[in-house]
């Protein structure tokens, strides 16, 4: 008898899965290509089937994979795009022209899959639904893939992908008991997707890092393209609907300077773009998705300079400074490590500055919570710690203790939904409401929202095409 989409939920989650472990060694015997390539190849090798843009990074590879599928889609490109992990349906993670794969069509490729998967030992879960996701992708003849890394490169299940373009996002110390405490050996373990011959698209990065991808590109003769450097990018105005940006190859950039010195009343300007994602860091990523486009039409995408403009003004990455409600004032934002909290903290201040701000705080205890802390702590009023249902999130008495370290009151309320309520309840008409410290946390601030029926911020409808 068929399974039902919560069984075939239930027989992926009794594999192994890593993202739950509080501890695990990120090694090759753990982590072994060798598994999901075997799987792949009794399965027909269907992730050969389409060409794809392969990302990974810290911080911005989701956002950056949601501009690049976007522009794709417009361009008439029926575009597949996986990511992970989700924020409320398990089905985000496996996506065709936008549409979650139905729970019918997940259920039925676990049954399909499931005597293949037990002819292959020591399967994850992640190896098996990346392996579903390419199956998937193909079964539905898409013409491009987007795929984004799960955790650090190397040794990701993704990594079997000969893309059209590998690309690599900002770089920072996240999961450094398992890709290390340097940022070159983190650098390291994210080069690890670079191929021999395919172009390389790198984010702005810190020297350690960057010259750590560039080695990695040479020795594999990967063409390398730096954002920064070859595409150049700037920041046009930024409002709660959205912001505007532009974007210019080095080779324009005496042009630029001319537009630049005119106060724009020459023939030449470069490329605009408004977007819906806020927070000058997505101005770069949107910029990283623009360079590793280019690159898809250098090799033979028909992919319009129009389509570009209006994919990334569509594009669309729920819980990273997303808007929830404007009354009250309502931010998600999923920043996991201290690097994306600086992020944070500086958006905060160049869209509500001066204003109070009410923060309900979780996050995995494997983070670096005290550097989290130092960059947010100094811009809250007021801290609600709580802990999301996952088994690798920290205590809300840890937390707690932490911050009172840093000098801050807390107050611990557990589930998120009701330190949600308990910040609805106390919030001022002048403050601002942040719900941060990880995906998970947002995510059920999201669909307890959702639940309630509140209205949402539309910030992306509100941007024009």
């Amino acid at each position: 008898m068929p399974r039902t989409y919560p069984e075939a939920l239930t027989f992926l989650y009794s594999f192994v899965d890593y993202s739950a472990e509080r501890s695990y060694r990120y090694a090759p015997e753990v982590f072994d290509l060798t598994r999901v390539a075997l799987l792949l190849e009794r399965l027909g090798n269907p992730h050969q089937a389409y060409p794809s843009f392969h990302v990974a990074g810290t911080k911005g590879k989701g956002s950056v994979s949601s501009f690049i599928a976007a522009a794709l889609r417009q361009a008439g490109l029926r575009t597949a795009f996986y990511s992970s992990p989700h924020l409320i349906d398990f089905r985000e993670r496996v996506q065709v022209d936008g549409a979650l794969i139905t729970e019918a069509e997940l259920a039925r490729l676990v049954d399909e899959l499931e005597p293949v998967v037990a002819q292959v030992p020591d399967l994850t879960m992640y190896e098996i639904v990346t392996v579903l996701a390419f199956l998937y992708f193909a079964r539905q003849q898409v013409e491009c893939a987007v795929i984004e890394v799960g955790l650090g490169g190397r040794l990701d299940a993704t990594n079997v992908l000969r893309p059209l373009v590998s690309v690599i996002t900002s770089l920072s110390y996240d999961h450094t008991h398992l890709l290390g405490d340097r940022l070159s050996d983190i650098a390291g373990e994210k080069a690890g997707i670079i191929k021999p011959g395919v172009p390389v698209v790198l984010a702005p990065q810190q020297h350690e890092a960057e010259h750590v991808v560039a080695r990695v590109a040479e020795e594999r003769g990967a063409p390398l393209i730096r954002v920064g450097k070859d595409w150049l990018y700037a920041p046009g105005v930024h409002r709660l609907t959205g912001q505007s940006l532009y974007i210019w190859s080095a080779a324009e950039q005496d042009q630029m300077d001319v537009f630049v010195h005119s106060g724009g009343s020459v023939e030449w300007v470069p490329p605009r773009f408004e977007i819906p994602l806020l927070g000058y860091h997505q101005v770069t990523n949107c910029a990283v998705a623009y360079a590793a486009l280019q690159v898809a039409r250098e090799q033979g995408f028909q992919i319009p300079e129009e389509a570009i403009r209006s994919g990334f003004a569509r594009a669309s990455w729920p819980g990273r400074f997303q808007v929830l409600s404007k009354d009250p004032l309502v931010i998600l934002d999923a920043a996991h490590n201290r690097d994306s909290a600086l992020k944070l903290r500086i958006a905060l201040d160049d869209y509500f500055p001066g204003q109070p701000v009410t923060m309900v705080f979780g996050a995995s205890v494997d983070k670096d919570l005290s550097g989290m802390f130092d960059e947010l702590l100094p811009r809250v009023s007021r801290l609600i710690a709580t802990q999301a249902a996952h088994a690798r999130a920290a205590e809300v008495t840890d937390l707690a203790a932490l911050a009172h370290g840093h000098g801050t009151r807390v107050e611990t309320v557990v589930p998120v939904a009701q330190a949600l309520d308990r910040a609805l309840k106390i919030l001022r008409p002048d403050e601002v409401l942040l719900v941060t410290g990880s995906l998970f946390v947002v995510g059920e601030a999201l669909r307890h929202w959702e639940s309630l029926g509140l209205p949402t911020a539309t910030t992306q409808a509100e941007v024009p095409a």
